[in-house]
């Protein structure tokens, strides 16, 4: 699996039901279950961004659905990054010897 990197800012719309935050979250790992990915974490932070999410997804087209079925709720905006680790970059780097 993939994983990804997402910086989240609230809406106006999410940060009036700022309370709801933590159950919007456990919503929010249901739909990734549901496209067969996974949260590998989400931390609530201060500064530029309201949230930071590590997520797995099989590919980037079931990232990207589900970066737009969350979205289009209203809550949240997101910037997501795919992320490589360790492996993966040496798999990259080998490619271009």
């Amino acid at each position: 699996m993939a994983t990804y990197v997402s910086l989240v800012n609230w809406t106006e719309q999410g940060v009036k039901a700022f309370a709801d935050s933590v159950e919007r979250g456990k919503a929010a790992t249901k739909l990734i279950e549901s496209l067969g990915g996974k949260f590998l974490s989400i931390h609530w932070t201060m500064g530029t961004y309201d949230l930071v999410a590590i997520t797995e997804f099989p590919d980037d087209d079931t990232a990207s659905a589900f970066a737009l079925k969350l979205g289009a709720q209203g809550n949240v905006r997101t910037l997501t990054m795919r992320a490589y680790n360790a492996d993966d970059m040496a798999r990259i780097i080998a490619k271009t010897k």
